[in-house]
């Protein structure tokens, strides 16, 4: 009877273009992999240093398993909390400048565990969320039964708008990226913190696609807009710049013992790797020396976006090293997905119900690993669809 009820949902799924598949990748997932045995250059991957598989990371996990071994083994709060967990946090405190620090196995637990514990039950409170806000952030409103209301994306009238509405509520917890997963573009941070400010709003800002790659020291954008003292919380995952695994949280001493004690998410679970915590380490010392990486991605992912625009593909309004290419319906964006993997290029088809149907998209994610000639490849193959 399950297999029936499934079988039907999957065929619905199916018929709707919306079925997704795994991908066996049989090699580093970095700027080029091995799919079945075939080679591909890669544009799908967050490894936005290129530090996946660097061998100073490497040593650094081999160390930290002869030490501590590889297993969490409990929760940290009966005896899985180890010196390298409080030492990777006390580093990401300092980074981040905040008081205190807290790293979640993941970084989608992060935002679901922190919404979900400050605001569960808060019945004089609600949240305000930018529409475009990640799946992350929502299910975590949604578990904490809060009243939300949201505001159109990036629109700082709309927000301003949202929060004199919502000016009756005691807390006001007011929650964007800096830089967008699915669109690439920037987040007003300092417009954000002032109005916040203003208001008498609780602020957070999701930094997961920013940290490493923004800011002269990686910091993300709130520090290129100066605010990172003006966010009561900010949010990063160690899975994409870093190269590790896991998601981590920053802000006041009495917000993280709050979410050790309140949040489900970080009780309930068996704690990081020690392993994953000396990779995110290592990675932490290796991004603070990486200006001309940062540089030399964004200086690819300007170049790519104006040869893009010139093809007469829609980018939207991206500023980073994430270029959406529109390509409308889900058969279209399937269809150019398809052709550039034969191409022996891989972008995945971005369709919903990650993004609205008339967006579906190809999504580039470039990383430091790209070359000028991938670039010219991914070109010259795209240009042929036009």
């Amino acid at each position: 009877m399950l297999d029936d009820f499934l079988l039907k949902k999957l065929s619905e799924t199916e018929n709707a273009g919306l079925l997704r598949k795994l991908n066996t990748i049989q090699s580093n997932p970095a700027a080029r992999i091995e799919i079945n045995g075939r080679k591909f250059i890669n544009f799908s991957s967050n490894n936005y240093l290129a530090l996946a598989g660097n061998k100073e990371i490497n040593k650094a996990i081999a160390d930290a398993v002869e030490k501590y071994g590889f297993a969490g083994t409990s929760s940290r709060l009966v005896c899985g909390n180890l010196s390298i967990h409080e030492e990777l946090e006390a580093e990401l405190a300092v980074f981040k400048n905040k008081q205190a620090s807290l790293v979640f196995p993941s970084g989608y637990q992060t935002n679901v565990g922190i919404i979900s514990a400050l605001m569960a039950n808060e019945k004089n409170s609600c949240i305000i969320m930018d529409k475009l806000n990640h799946a992350s952030l929502w299910d975590g409103v949604k578990l904490s039964g809060s009243r939300v209301f949201a505001y159109e994306h990036c629109d700082m009238n709309s927000l301003e708008k949202t929060l004199k509405r919502a000016h009756k509520y005691e807390i006001k917890l007011t929650i964007t990226e800096s830089v967008f997963s699915m669109d690439g573009d920037f987040a007003p941070l300092k417009d954000f913190a002032e109005l916040c400010l203003k208001y008498g709003a609780v602020s957070m800002v999701d930094e997961a696609h920013s940290t490493g790659v923004f800011g002269k020291a990686g910091k993300g954008l709130t520090e290129v807009f100066g605010v990172s003292n003006k966010i009561d919380i900010t949010v990063g995952t160690l899975s994409k710049a870093f190269a590790a695994q896991g998601g981590f949280v920053c802000g006041s001493r009495q917000l993280a013992n709050f979410l050790i004690n309140k949040s489900r998410a970080f009780i309930y679970t068996t704690a990081v790797s020690p392993a994953i915590c000396a990779a995110a380490l290592k990675s932490l010392e290796i991004l603070k020396r990486s200006a001309a990486e940062r540089a030399f991605l964004l200086k690819t992912a300007e170049c790519l976006k104006k040869k893009l625009n010139k093809l007469g593909f829609n980018t939207l309004n991206t500023q980073s090293q994430i270029i959406p290419v529109i390509t409308g319906s889900v058969e279209n964006t399937e269809k150019i997905s398809l052709y550039l993997r034969e191409k022996g290029i891989y972008v995945p088809a971005i369709k919903p119900p990650t993004v609205p149907k008339e967006r579906s998209r190809i999504r580039i994610s470039l990383t430091a690993g790209h070359t000028d000639r991938d670039i010219k490849k991914l070109i010259d193959s795209i240009s042929e669809i036009v």
